[in-house]
């Protein structure tokens, strides 16, 4: 048994994973969608050209999996951004730190008001996004945060800098529930030229935070790529590859796959390999024809057309109304944001719409009893 994921993706070569996936035929699709249990090859299948013309029985295939585990449902989440100081470098983010914007990091007052504001939208899962700057906002700030956080709202998640897991632990002890850590990419050389300075620059580090979140013990690790600074296709197999690994190593926990598009923000990056529309359509398929327990979520990155339609296809979790900058709801609205949303509909007009189309918005699924 592996002691990390590093181990496991040693073993791999980029070029070869991609040459293997563009590889697959009419008949490596057609085995893998009447497969009983899609494996990793076979996803390689359902995310190649070659599946291209099965999109339509891969979107039934995945609705009906979705509708069995999670039933017409959808989880709603809501972003709360606390701070925008960061001391990384990276080249598709606004909150990088060679851009010369104003910092800010809320107090104390300034989490509440935004948490009223959220709480009386309904939300009760909150995702607390920080940049990554542990003096400004280390474990005690996240600590302090969640506990502040606590009486609002039911699920408390975070998206800030890799920690080591004894933090994790103190920080699931003030209350977290889930941690979402996105690679970015899983070739080593182009995450390098999009993290040339700061802690995030350590590509292993990063690469083995869902190890040490899952040695922790937290309740659910959310991983992903961010689409578009290498070949979406490579990245989503070794997305599944890590997934596979930690279901297998950390067994207990609960998983969840996000799926970022490269979005416009202060100084712009061009993808260096698009996604289109139906590239992610296909992506989300895939993934739910390999693993019928994962969540998938998406975010307000995407269109509010596109939302519309892939609703009901396999997504089990949204965010609506996000703001991406600290006191974006309330105490500032009109700070830099990390990155321009798409879809800017209101959370009433979101429930509306998900009604509309039979599925039923969940604010609170559960009380917690861990």
């Amino acid at each position: 048994m592996n002691n990390s994921f590093k181990e496991e993706l040693d073993q791999y070569n980029w070029d070869k994973t991609l040459e293997s996936i563009f590889s697959k035929t009419d008949k490596d699709v057609q085995y893998a969608l009447t497969s009983a249990h899609v494996n990793l090859e076979d996803f390689k299948a359902l995310i190649s050209p070659a599946a291209k013309p099965y999109l339509e029985v891969m979107a039934q295939k995945s609705q009906l999996l979705t509708r069995k585990r999670f039933g017409n449902t959808m989880q709603m989440y809501a972003p709360m951004y606390l701070s925008n100081e960061c001391h990384n470098i990276c080249t598709y983010c606004g909150f990088s730190f060679t851009n010369k914007i104003p910092r800010r990091t809320l107090t104390d007052a300034e989490i509440l008001k935004e948490a009223e504001f959220l709480r009386s939208k309904g939300y009760q899962h909150i995702l607390l996004v920080t940049g990554e700057a542990n003096r400004t906002v280390g474990v005690n700030y996240l600590c302090n945060a969640i506990k502040l956080l606590q009486p609002y709202f039911a699920n408390i998640s975070i998206e800030v800098q890799p920690l080591e897991r004894e933090e994790y632990e103190l920080l699931k002890e003030a209350g977290l529930y889930a941690t979402l850590v996105y690679q970015e990419t899983y070739h080593r050389e182009t995450y390098k030229i999009h993290h040339p300075k700061g802690k995030k620059s350590n590509f292993d580090y990063r690469l083995e935070t869902p190890d040490r979140l899952g040695k922790a013990g937290i309740h659910k690790i959310g991983i992903g790529a961010l689409f578009g600074l290498e070949d979406w296709r490579a990245d989503s197999f070794f997305t599944a590859l890590h997934l596979k690994y930690l279901q297998k190593q950390y067994w207990k926990t609960k998983y969840s796959i996000s799926f970022p598009r490269l979005r416009p923000f202060s100084g712009g990056l061009e993808p260096k390999v698009e996604m289109t529309d139906i590239d992610l359509v296909q992506l989300i398929c895939a993934y739910r024809l390999l693993d019928e327990d994962v969540e998938l979520s998406i975010s307000t990155r995407e269109s509010e057309i596109f939302r519309n339609h892939i609703v009901d296809l396999g997504i089990t979790s949204m965010s609506a109304e996000s703001k991406t900058n600290p006191g974006g709801y309330v105490v500032e609205p009109q700070s830099l944001e990390q990155f321009e949303i798409s879809d800017e509909r209101s959370t009433e007009v979101i429930a509306q719409m998900l009604q509309e189309n039979n599925i039923e918005p969940l604010w609170k699924d559960w009380d917690k009893n861990w």
